[in-house]
């Protein structure tokens, strides 16, 4: 833990994920500020409107962020890879996508790459491209997710036990006991996405976080079964709708036009249920405040050492009985 925290010049082993375009520097910034690492999603933005987040949160922070490129589903890598360079920002995530061509090109500006996996066979494949940094999400998580369906408590050991490079823990992830737990099963680390939604600092419609309040353990869904493209979301009409449409037959094109970011920014950011979504996590039953950044990751850090502190006494009165 102590060593990615110094690799990554952070104080706490937490990143956040790319949040599509509906990231913003707020957000990034404040995650940087209170010591992990924020990070700005690429989404399907153009790079004029990536390169004003970069310059807001550079205002926002002085401390290292990251910028995360869906390969497949934004339409500027390139350009954005660009950006990386004009902006040195020093730490690239490469999601959606095969990252084996874009290493060894930010290796050269001696960026790190952190390259979202899914499996053990996709995390050996990211070791072998180049990758510095692993982040391994379950299907807990929030928003497009592996199509594989294999939860973090069983993805994290098996990839952990299978490469050298750090992995992170998502999803299912947002308190101390989940932080306790990734560690404990091999983890270097955790990421971030559903959990950051519910705070202070989140420019998000108060509706999509009182929605993240309220919920409880199977308040989401999975839409995208029906054409191979799985996405977790919180239930509301617009996602009850896509899902009735699948049933009777909703076409992969039809299915994509339903999902996009313009329904997507239509549910977060301006709390429209029925005629957009909101992208949550299995944690979202977990979430009862609204606390800041700061206050957010101080508490997952000092819950996740008294967890292990308490469980290791616990063990060690057990086998003295023994």
């Amino acid at each position: 833990m102590k060593y990615i925290c110094e690799f990554f010049s952070i104080k706490y082993p937490i990143i956040q994920g790319g949040m599509g375009n509906i990231s913003n520097a707020s957000l990034a910034a404040a995650v940087s500020n209170a010591g992990g690492l924020g990070t700005i999603g690429c989404g399907t933005m153009n790079p004029e409107q990536v390169e004003t987040i970069i310059l807001e949160t550079k205002e926002k922070t002085n401390n290292t962020f990251a910028l995360n490129i869906p390969i497949n589903v934004s339409p500027y890598t390139d350009e954005l890879i660009n950006l990386v360079f004009k902006h040195d920002i020093p730490i690239v995530s490469l999601s959606a996508g095969n990252p084996a061509p874009y290493i060894p090109l930010l290796h050269k500006k001696n960026i790190k790459v952190i390259a979202i996996v899914a499996s053990v066979k996709h995390a050996q494949k990211a070791q072998d491209a180049g990758a510095d940094v692993l982040v391994a999400e379950g299907f807990e998580a929030a928003g497009i997710n592996s199509n594989l369906e294999l939860t973090t408590f069983t993805l994290i050991p098996q990839i952990s036990k299978n490469v050298t490079v750090p992995v992170f823990a998502a999803g299912g992830i947002g308190n101390g006991q989940g932080l306790a737990a990734a560690l404990m099963l091999g983890a270097s680390g955790v990421q971030l996405g559903t959990r950051l939604i519910a705070t202070k600092e989140a420019p998000f419609h108060p509706s999509y976080k009182q929605k993240l309040l309220k919920a409880i353990d199977n308040d989401t869904c999975i839409l995208g079964r029906s054409v191979g493209q799985v996405r977790r979301v919180l239930k509301d009409p617009y996602t009850v709708k896509v899902l009735d449409l699948e049933k009777k037959g909703l076409s992969p094109v039809d299915y994509r036009e339903m999902t996009s970011e313009e329904h997507h920014i239509n549910g977060a950011i301006h709390g429209d249920v029925k005629n957009g979504f909101m992208n949550s996590g299995q944690v979202a039953g977990l979430i009862d405040d609204i606390p800041t950044v700061k206050e957010l990751l101080d508490g997952m850090m000092n819950d996740a050492k008294k967890q292990m502190e308490d469980k290791l006494n616990s063990l060690s009165m057990t086998f003295t009985q023994m």
